[in-house]
């Protein structure tokens, strides 16, 4: 089997332990965590009267698990997470949510 690293030793031990483990999902839901704190707060600084009612915590939330489920998307679909597309489409979910949730969410 190929290794993509240089450097690397076929005789290193590639297993995780639960360090690792906590570290690579935390990087693998990183961008949707940034994504879920950030946009709603600058939403509801922007549209601060349209966005009165919807509570920011909830927002975010929402947002959050809509970022993460693109996030797993892209890791299913591509076979590996951090591509572009993926990337893409998490910003459009995030931007579709944060309408959906908070404009539509009065409306109803």
């Amino acid at each position: 089997m190929q290794r993509c690293c240089a450097g690397s030793s076929p005789t290193k031990d590639t297993h995780l332990g639960p360090i690792d483990a906590f570290w690579h999902l935390l990087n693998l839901f990183g961008p949707a965590a940034g994504l879920g704190l950030i946009t709603p707060a600058l939403a509801k600084l922007l549209w601060r009267g349209d966005l009165k009612s919807v509570a920011w915590p909830g927002l975010a939330l929402r947002v959050f698990a809509v970022c993460a489920a693109v996030t797993v998307a892209g890791l299913v679909v591509f076979g590996h997470d951090g591509k572009i597309a993926t990337y893409a489409a998490m910003v459009g979910a995030c931007a579709l949510s944060l309408w959906w949730f908070g404009f539509m969410s009065k409306s109803r």
